[in-house]
């Protein structure tokens, strides 16, 4: 049976994640449930996007991942299956899903019919046990996508997640901030590969008219305690950092901001 993944920013305060899971495993009790995490900032849908497609490269292939940072649950946005390589995503159609598909690759998305789905909601703002919960489990069992909707031509993308190349600069944007003030970009370690940005380099960074100069390095260790660096961490991001300190308080700026970078060459 395939491992189903959540994502949420239900907490764990209330019953909320048991309801779901109860729903699964009534339709598909072999399944492997595994939580990524239920502690997404409330409504913060780039937070969830984030924390999705940072680890999706990390788990077998035919996992099924099920997200919900759903504010607009109970409105117009539509409820999706995204198909990518290796994956199927369950969710709202609000751009919480389509960086992590993205990185493996869409193959295809439908939109979810109700009506085909034998259990009927209780609810009309918890679509996460509702709706996503038994598609998950439909899935898991091998009820094919297109039994559970119909196929879709497009899907909403989250802006903020598509760097821009302009001659020899790269529009990045903050998309994330850490735990230990690392500031996330959204350039990732392939687009850096195949433009051939390689360590060694130094990165001329443009943020807010001011102009920085930051090795593009291996590790923290590889600049003095108190430098700032760039680095590829583990989710597969360009991250500006400071060794053994905070980006955030050294630049003063949090997720959301942009910056322009030009590689240069010793």
């Amino acid at each position: 049976m395939p491992i189903i993944t959540l994502l949420t920013d239900y907490g764990l305060r209330d019953s909320y994640v048991a309801e779901v899971k109860g729903v699964i495993l009534g339709i598909a009790p072999e399944a492997t449930i595994i939580d990524i995490t239920h502690e997404v900032e409330k409504f913060d849908v780039e937070e969830g996007a984030f924390q999705l497609a940072r680890c999706v490269n990390y788990f077998p292939e035919g996992t099924i991942h099920v997200g919900v940072v759903d504010p607009g649950v109970g409105g117009g946005r539509k409820s999706i299956i995204i198909k990518a390589r290796g994956a199927l995503f369950v969710g709202p159609d609000n751009g919480l899903l389509a960086p992590a598909a993205e990185r493996l690759g869409v193959e295809g998305v439908y939109e979810i019919r109700e009506d085909r789905l034998p259990i009927k909601r209780v609810s009309y703002v918890f679509d996460g046990r509702d709706v996503f919960a038994p598609v998950a489990a439909y899935l898991a069992k091998g009820v094919p996508p297109t039994e559970l909707g119909v196929e879709a031509s497009s899907y909403v993308r989250l802006a903020q997640y598509q760097p821009r190349i302009v001659g020899e600069d790269l529009e990045a944007t903050v998309i994330h901030v850490d735990g230990f003030g690392n500031l996330v970009t959204n350039l990732t370690y392939k687009l850096l590969d195949e433009l051939g940005v390689r360590e060694g380099c130094n990165l001329r960074v443009n943020l807010r008219g001011r102009e920085l100069e930051i090795p593009y390095v291996r590790s923290f260790s590889s600049v003095g305690v108190g430098e700032l660096l760039a680095l590829v961490a583990g989710g597969g991001y360009l991250e500006i950092s400071v060794n053994m300190g905070s980006a955030r308080e050294r630049l003063g700026i949090s997720k959301g901001e942009r910056l322009i970078l030009r590689p240069e060459y010793r």
